[in-house]
């Protein structure tokens, strides 16, 4: 069995200005052992650092005894009489494990099918075998259009542009499926090509592309000169590549004279927990960025090593959809005392999950420990609170397009940083 320690992000229903996420922590695979330990069968987990001994239940504390899958068939024999149409097996059993996971009553911990691992895995790294488009569905008419053709992507290359309509992927027309589907269709091996239609509203004409698949990472980093010596750094999730492509946007700000940065973390639902310690590791001196406990009490600490230090004031714009490692992000800055934090209260997610990859290419994600800001607050459920609470409003009702100079949230952090 395969193990991945992750911190997850909130599931939230808004997402990122819109498309929210939710992203972990990724540690590494690990081995497993069996022993025997004062009489009792004993599994024992090699947790990177640590162990974990976990006793196996004795036969009658079993989840699935007898009487249990007696049900389970006596169930199935039902759907098999009674039920209008053919049913799935391989669902049915899929339904089987997603009931048992939630009968822990705990909405982040989660039974995936293979197909939903794999999908999984590309949120949280980023990276895929594809165009490098983003596509958006219009509800009413099934629709599906290009909303963003990322730069230096297939699609690019390719010539397609934000607000081209797809009308079918190799024959397959775009508007007979949900668009999470027509996703899986766009996606394939690296190297093969994806014949595209298309229709372009702006010119009222038809297109055809062949587009090939390569190995794309998506950017979770947006960045800008926000005002004269002013940076702004847009974290959309924290990825495998947000902490290079951070480091990256730091020397380029840097490079167009700036002396202080707004960094955003709105609606950034969480992401690797790596990824956002590494980002702290270059802002921070050295010291505790965050720490978790287990319900063992085993303590795992995440630190600063001093070697680099950011040496630009920083203002940090956080909402209510800023979750999980946006929280620990926001946490260290506000213990640190090493920014201004400007916006409303964190979602208060401060419970970390873990994915273990089982034997058949299912996975599962667990709740497994708690995280705690370097001061020691444990801010599930409660949020993070910032140093000037100011609520969202776009300054020119007018305009429908968004344009950063009427953001009040930018403009206050603007007038923090200026010292105004």
């Amino acid at each position: 069995m395969d193990r991945q320690n992750m911190v997850y992000g909130q599931e939230t229903e808004n997402g990122k200005r819109g498309d929210g996420v939710g992203r972990g922590i990724l540690i590494g695979a690990i081995g497993a052992v069996f022993a025997v330990f004062a009489g009792l069968s004993v599994f024992c987990f090699a947790t990177g650092n640590r162990f974990m001994l976990v006793e196996r239940g004795r036969t009658d504390e079993q989840v699935i005894d007898a009487g249990v899958l007696s049900k389970v068939n006596e169930l199935t024999s039902y759907v098999d009489l009674y039920y209008y149409d053919e049913a799935d097996r391989d669902r049915l059993r899929d339904g089987i494990y997603a009931g048992l996971l939630s009968g822990l009553g705990d909405r982040y911990s989660v039974y995936y099918n293979a197909d939903e691992y794999r999908q999984m895995q590309i949120d949280t790294t980023g990276q895929y075998y594809g165009i490098g488009a983003g596509l958006k569905q219009e509800k009413d008419t099934m629709s599906v259009s290009v909303s963003r053709v990322y730069e230096g992507t297939p699609s690019e290359e390719a010539g397609l542009l934000d607000g081209d309509i797809i009308i079918s992927v190799d024959g397959t027309e775009a508007d007979t499926m949900e668009v999470t589907e027509l996703v899986k269709l766009i996606r394939g091996e690296e190297g093969t090509s994806v014949h595209l239609e298309v229709y372009r509203p702006d010119t009222n004409e038809y297109l055809s592309f062949d587009v090939e698949r390569k190995n794309v990472t998506l950017p979770s980093i947006a960045f800008e000169m926000a005002a004269e010596r002013i940076g702004y750094i847009r974290i959309e999730s924290f990825e495998k590549e947000t902490a290079a492509q951070f480091k990256a946007a730091v020397e380029s700000l840097a490079g167009q004279g700036m002396e202080s940065l707004i960094i955003d973390l709105r609606y950034n639902g969480g992401g690797l927990v790596d990824s956002v310690v590494e980002i702290l590791d270059a802002i921070l001196p050295e010291g505790l960025l965050v720490y978790t406990e287990d319900k063992n009490g085993k303590r795992e600490e995440y630190r600063s090593d001093g070697k680099t230090h950011m040496d630009y004031p920083v203002a940090v714009l956080i909402n209510q959809d800023s979750a999980s490692a946006s929280e620990i992000f926001a946490g260290a800055i506000k213990d640190f005392k090493y920014g201004t934090l400007i916006g409303t209260t964190t979602f208060g997610k401060g419970i970390v999950q873990t994915i273990f990859r089982l034997k058949d290419g299912d996975a599962v994600k667990l709740t497994t420990a708690k995280y705690f800001t370097p001061d020691g607050n444990y801010i599930h459920g409660v949020g993070i609170e910032p140093d000037i609470e100011l609520e969202y409003e776009y300054l020119n009702p007018e305009g429908e397009e968004y344009e950063m100079q009427y953001d009040n949230q930018i403009q206050k952090a603007i007038e923090v940083l200026s010292g105004e």
